[in-house]
């Protein structure tokens, strides 16, 4: 392995930018990205991913490759890319139920603003490289996107939220987590929308995989599995209101309370099918968070893993994330397939990285997009998924407006001008 330091240089939003033109120029695959908290670090780019279709039971396992790391700072490499929700087949877009690719080189930001270039093989780091970090912030280096945005139906979202109340009502589940979902249609460049979310918006866990099927570019504050060695993690997010609001009203919220510790208790449950006996435990509880646009209610829960669970394992025993589906778990994905009336694709799966050195972490893929096919000159299909969890105290119209609020991130951003300001004609349309 290779590690080389870097030292300062552009932000990783920059950096992104100036990769995905050189892969561009080069006619080689495009970078993919892990932004805010990642293995420690504040960025870990790969300048290329050849990122394919492939199998979801092969997503994030590294077969014959090493045992999940030890969770040092060093990354070098792994296998990057996403694993959808499995309930349903979304049409539009039509994304693979699962994709990524391997990459052997990394660069990597830590929280003390340093650059490193890190290689699970013996090559150093070329100067082409060094110099799209290093190098000054070029604002040309900005291409145009647009999305012009269709808001979901809100009738059909009250009608399943209650449907729900009913199912609560009846005993059926305790609480289930109902979605909708915008549509649109985009051109230009989804890395740029990226690039500018994770500037406007900088969400702890962020990460763009794109290839010849489209693009899935997640602004995700949520932490859905961080395994480094035995050890595993999880944070589910239940509770929420407007940034603008006073946080203290989430902690006195009996609903909000009601529905974290529900999903706490959830978590602990699958995680307790693959962990030694005793160890699962919930180092935080309720904890109030900010996200864009929105503040959280945020716990963790941690166990150790029983000798010879693999990823894949783990996987079977704790996806899709806990905070996205329901109590029961079983009982509330199939009742959810019934009163939500989109598949939810690559929302509420995953994105995220399994490297040989560093481990396994992978995010909720909430406040992600979707981008079909499309290019520059022909606008693609793209989606937005949102949702909230239901209790017996949930009341529609809040409901709805939740998702809003939840969306309201995502909807309002709107690509820079070469000076780095937003243009003075919106190129981003959004009906509520």
């Amino acid at each position: 392995m290779w590690m080389e330091r870097l030292g300062t240089g552009g932000s990783p939003a920059q950096v992104l930018r100036l990769l995905g033109a050189r892969a561009e120029a080069a006619g080689a695959p495009p970078p993919a990205a892990l932004t805010g908290t990642w293995f420690g670090a504040a960025a870990v780019l790969a300048p290329h991913v050849r990122a394919v279709a492939t199998p979801p039971a092969d997503a994030f396992v590294l077969r014959g490759r090493s045992a999940p790391g030890r969770g040092e700072p060093v990354v070098g490499g792994g296998w990057i890319g996403y694993l959808a929700y499995p309930d349903r087949t979304p049409t539009h877009p039509a994304l693979p139920r699962a994709a990524g690719g391997w990459t052997d080189t990394v660069l990597r930001l830590d929280h003390d603003g340093c650059w490193w270039y890190e290689s699970l093989t013996d090559a150093a780091c070329p100067a082409g490289l060094a110099g799209a970090v290093r190098e000054a912030p070029d604002a040309s280096a900005r291409a145009p996107w647009r999305i012009d945005w269709t808001p979901p139906d809100r009738d059909a979202h009250r009608r399943g939220v209650r449907q729900c109340l009913e199912a609560i009502r009846a005993g059926e589940v305790y609480q289930a987590c109902v979605c909708t979902r915008f549509t649109g249609a985009w051109s230009g460049s989804p890395l740029h929308f990226f690039a500018d979310g994770i500037e406007r918006t900088a969400p702890a866990r962020a990460a763009y995989v794109a290839g010849d099927w489209g693009a899935v570019a997640s602004l995700s504050p949520e932490l859905f599995l961080a395994r480094h060695g035995d050890r595993v993690t999880s944070s589910p997010i239940k509770g929420t209101l407007p940034i603008g609001a006073d946080p203290a009203r989430l902690r006195a919220s009996v609903k909000d309370v009601a529905e974290n510790v529900m999903i706490v208790d959830l978590v602990r449950n699958d995680l307790g099918r693959v962990a030694e006996t005793g160890s699962v435990t919930v180092p935080d509880l309720l904890g109030v968070h900010p996200a864009p646009g929105v503040w959280h209610l945020v716990s963790t829960v941690a166990a150790s893993l029983r000798i010879g669970v693999d990823t894949a394992r783990l996987l079977d025993a704790a996806f899709p994330p806990a905070s996205v589906t329901g109590c029961p778990k079983i009982r509330a994905r199939e009742f959810l397939q019934v009163w939500e009336p989109h598949p939810r694709g690559v929302y509420c799966g995953t994105v995220g990285m399994a490297s040989p050195v560093a481990g396994v972490e992978l995010n909720v893929a909430i406040r992600t997009v979707e981008f079909g096919r499309g290019d520059a000159d022909t606008p693609g299909s793209c989606g937005l998924g949102v949702g909230g969890g239901i209790t017996i105290d949930s009341d529609p119209d809040a409901e709805w407006q939740e998702c809003l609020d939840k969306a309201a991130s995502i909807l309002g951003l709107s690509p820079r001008t070469p000076s780095g300001r937003p243009p003075a004609d919106r190129t981003v349309a959004a009906s509520r």
